[in-house]
């Protein structure tokens, strides 16, 4: 089994308006059997990012159909932790409504900032968001001090679970004092109150690996499957794989994530922040190439050997 890659999905920047560049952390849902959209955090001349969403097809997900023209969920107000910008992460169905897990970015002094996970929800389909609380569902802990983030959600049941990134440590990378960080895991019964601290379940190896990025958990008869995405040293972001039986106790299978930089061109040099779709009859992954999006998004389908 492994990933081929269709291409790359440009959402078009728009100079000098919140689109100015970047269609940053893709974040699908299906939307019917025919579209797929795609929840993007744009970033303005600033680099402050405001959600907005690229419809593609679902049997051509290289084809945009339509792109948002105004935020489907702009900054928090000033002093809010998201006051610098807002990333989806997580969408998820809830009755007939979605739900946005988002990350908020504020900017700080003794570090170059702070993320914490906020929710959002929405009537539309996604065309506009209303927050739940202008504070965030993951707040500051003891443990987790700078970056409660990336959060990946599912409604399991009645069970609410979460794969999050957190960590209270810096180091310098490329002269640059930057978060490192694990990956945790939490539960909640109705997904706004989550607990203060989650439980460790993967950690940076090695002298290289210092952080990981958005997790993405699928639930199926064989258990649960985890992409997630690697920070290192020498590798920058690449992609990782993990599967578990109870979606707690993690083996890193990292070798058959399959989905590698391109020799050249818009992803070769990094690949990170993976979000996965199903057709009815195949499965795609969303994801960012060099620059943390700058170019747009690319995707792959996954082809069974």
């Amino acid at each position: 089994m492994s990933w081929k890659k269709l291409g790359l999905v440009k959402a078009p920047a728009r100079a000098n308006t919140w689109q100015h560049s970047h269609a940053y952390t893709p974040t699908p849902i299906r939307l019917n059997d025919e579209i797929f959209r795609i929840f993007v955090s744009f970033l303005d001349k600033k680099k402050v990012g405001r959600v907005g969403f690229v419809d593609v097809s679902a049997q051509d997900p290289t084809t945009i159909l339509n792109i948002s023209e105004t935020p489907s969920l702009d900054i928090g107000e000033p002093g809010a932790f998201d006051d610098n910008g807002v990333t989806p992460v997580s969408v998820v169905r809830d009755g007939d409504d979605l739900r946005l897990y988002y990350i908020g970015w504020q900017l700080c002094e003794q570090v170059r900032y702070m993320l914490f996970v906020g929710l959002a929800a929405s009537t539309d389909n996604g065309e506009t968001f209303s927050r739940i609380q202008k504070v965030p569902i993951l707040e500051r802990s003891q443990d987790e001090m700078i970056v409660r983030t990336a959060a990946n959600v599912m409604c399991d049941q009645d069970l609410w679970r979460m794969w999050y990134i957190a960590g209270s440590e810096t180091i310098l990378v490329n002269g640059k004092v930057t978060p490192t960080y694990s990956m945790k895991y939490a539960e909640s019964k109705n997904g706004i109150d989550w607990p203060s601290e989650g439980k460790l379940i993967m950690s940076p190896q090695g002298s290289d690996e210092y952080g990981f990025g958005r997790p993405y958990v699928l639930n199926n008869d064989a258990g649960f499957e985890m992409w997630y995405s690697i920070r290192s040293h020498t590798r920058g972001y690449h992609i990782g794989y993990a599967t578990s039986s109870n979606g707690i106790d993690w083996a890193r299978k990292d070798d058959i994530a399959t989905l590698e930089a391109s020799t050249d061109g818009w992803d070769s040099e990094m690949i990170a922040f993976g979000g996965i779709c199903d057709s009815p009859d195949h499965r795609f992954i969303f994801y960012n190439g060099n620059g943390f999006g700058r170019d747009g998004f690319g995707v792959a389908e996954w082809i069974s050997d």
